[in-house]
């Protein structure tokens, strides 16, 4: 009979702690917050740049400051149009008369991530929602006159159960606030008191984001953001503080040091352990973040090097976001869907060795280049995986980290037989078996009982 009120009063206890925490806008305070769990089990993210740059969809995202610098390739480029054409005037070109939400929702669920970043607002800041504080220069006044994002909310929300986030741009290129503020050295804050922080609470408040991804902020401090005191608001009173994460790139020197987790620099893949959580944003197209109409197949990451960028990421304790770049009538560009599809086929397989695992004592094989680990417990059992880029030359592979005992088991995921294996000079000898047409890319070893060979060296 006490039980049911043994379990009310610690569940009185964790609401009252809720209550009581209360984060104080200093990054000690801040850092302090808990990791919501679900980002860290989620591994995988797709990230989206898609705005008024998708229609010149020329260099890059960057094409508005580009066009600014008047860089040769932009400036010819912009010979095939009238002599008082203005960046502007591309907005009415932005049509997405294709885009179709729900579809972007099944290629996303098909691709096996589990959380959705969209940019609501790059450099040139134009905004993928009817923003008040962006009058004329957002989805809804020009251009397709929708509510781009939040159709994408809704379709990711209503209908998948993946997480839906959002990219926010800190600064514009263009935007006569913030150039005053520059001008004055950011000793005056109209343009983030006037815009920057209106604009984050109503993102906020309409869409309630699981992530909120920052850019665009190296050009001034935190306290010119004034992030801190937008993140104690965010954690304390939002609606979203139970379980929303935000990036790293909340002023200059933040990056790496202060946010839920690290993104420290584009296409950033230490390829080592670290001991905060970190996310490796990572686009298909080499060359750009956003859709370029002049990119050629070379241009793009091919199926293997995205799924090494992940395995690797994974086994060093960080998420992959991959991006894509869709086009300005809102289509996902067909190579970049099918490396999507690809991706997704893969974790169909292998998802087990990369969802809600750990980094293992060891990152990458001692002996065998090309070999990397996770691991997971389940139920009373824990296992490692060892995830191989490369079959191994004649079906034998040597690991040369793990210690097995003589009841260890080892499966390949995708099938159902165990393997042959053996003890060696130079480590485990692994039998694989016969190449299936159905596995491709990488494979997967499921290890039980097994130790860290050089620790238990030490240990002995």
């Amino acid at each position: 009979m006490s039980q049911p009120c043994f379990t009310g009063y610690f569940v009185w206890l964790i609401l009252l702690q809720r209550v009581l925490t209360q984060y104080i806008p200093t990054w000690e305070s801040l850092d302090s917050r808990p990791l919501p769990l679900w980002y860290d089990e989620a591994k995988f993210g797709i990230f989206i740049h898609w705005g008024v740059y998708s229609v010149p969809s020329f260099e890059s995202e960057w094409f508005g400051e580009l066009w600014k610098a008047k860089k040769n390739s932009v400036v010819s480029f912009m010979n095939n149009y009238p002599p008082n054409f203005t960046y502007k005037d591309f907005g009415q070109q932005f049509t997405a008369e294709f885009y179709d939400p729900l579809a972007w929702a099944n290629i996303f669920v098909k691709s096996g991530a589990k959380y959705v970043v969209l940019t609501s607002k790059h450099h040139e800041g134009f905004t993928l929602w009817p923003s008040q504080y962006s009058l004329g220069w957002n989805s809804m006044s020009t251009g397709p006159h929708r509510d781009l994002l939040g159709e994408l909310a809704d379709a990711v929300c209503s209908n998948t159960e993946l997480k839906f986030g959002l990219y926010y741009s800190l600064y514009e290129w263009f935007h006569p606030l913030f150039l005053n503020d520059k001008k004055n050295n950011c000793s005056t804050k109209l343009f983030v008191t006037q815009k920057v922080i209106p604009e984050l609470r109503d993102l906020v408040m309409k869409y309630h984001p699981a992530i909120i991804w920052v850019d665009g902020d190296w050009e001034a401090t935190d306290c010119y953001w004034s992030s801190k005191e937008f993140l104690a608001w965010l954690y304390n009173e939002s609606p979203v503080k139970d379980f929303v994460v935000v990036n790293d790139r909340w002023g200059i020197d933040v990056p790496c040091h202060h946010g839920d987790f690290y993104t420290c620099k584009d296409h950033f893949n230490p390829r080592v352990l670290q001991q905060h959580k970190w996310e490796n944003c990572l686009p298909i197209d080499k060359r750009s973040w956003g859709y370029r109409r002049n990119a050629q197949l070379c241009d793009y990451k091919n199926t293997h090097e995205i799924l090494q960028e992940l395995v690797e990421t994974v086994s060093c304790g960080g998420n992959l976001l991959l991006n894509i770049g869709p086009t300005k009538d809102g289509m996902i560009p067909v190579n970049m869907e099918e490396r999507l599809y690809d991706v997704g086929s893969w974790l169909a397989i292998n998802g087990e060795a990369i969802y809600s695992t750990k980094p293992w004592t060891t990152q990458n094989d001692s002996y065998t280049k090309g070999v990397w680990y996770t691991t997971r417990d389940e139920k009373s059992n824990k296992f490692v995986y060892a995830i191989v880029f490369d079959w191994p030359r004649n079906g034998l592979l040597t690991l040369g980290s793990p210690f097995l005992k003589d009841n260890s088991i080892i499966l390949m995921l995708g099938t159902t037989s165990t393997l042959k294996w053996k003890v060696t000079e130079a480590g485990i000898e692994v039998t694989f078996p016969e190449k299936a047409l159905a596995l491709k890319w990488m494979w997967s070893l499921k290890m039980s009982n097994v130790k860290d060979k050089h620790i238990s060296r030490c240990s002995s």
